[in-house]
């Protein structure tokens, strides 16, 4: 039997749990630490949403995303520490 959580799209998130819509943080979040740009980098990658609506839900430019998105692929979550930006990049 189908249920509505059988029906709601899902992606693994960068801790290996399932991530729908509603688990992504909210729009108009101010603090961005690394768990967070790391669920919508794949949220994107698992087109749960598309680039264009994560940068305008989070209101961040498409190039602050495709950082997010090569930080997260040559260091994994612990690239996306702004505190620690000055040694990945």
């Amino acid at each position: 039997m189908l249920t509505q959580e059988t029906l709601r799209p899902t992606v693994v998130g960068p801790d290996g749990r399932k991530l729908t819509l509603a688990d992504l943080p909210k729009p108009g979040i101010q603090r961005w630490v690394t768990r967070r740009k790391a669920e919508v980098v794949a949220a994107v990658r698992g087109e749960l949403l598309t680039r264009e609506d994560a940068c305008r839900r989070y209101d961040i430019s498409d190039e602050e995303f495709q950082g997010w998105e090569r930080l997260f692929d040559r260091h994994g979550v612990k690239g996306l520490r702004t505190t620690r930006l000055q040694n990945y990049r």
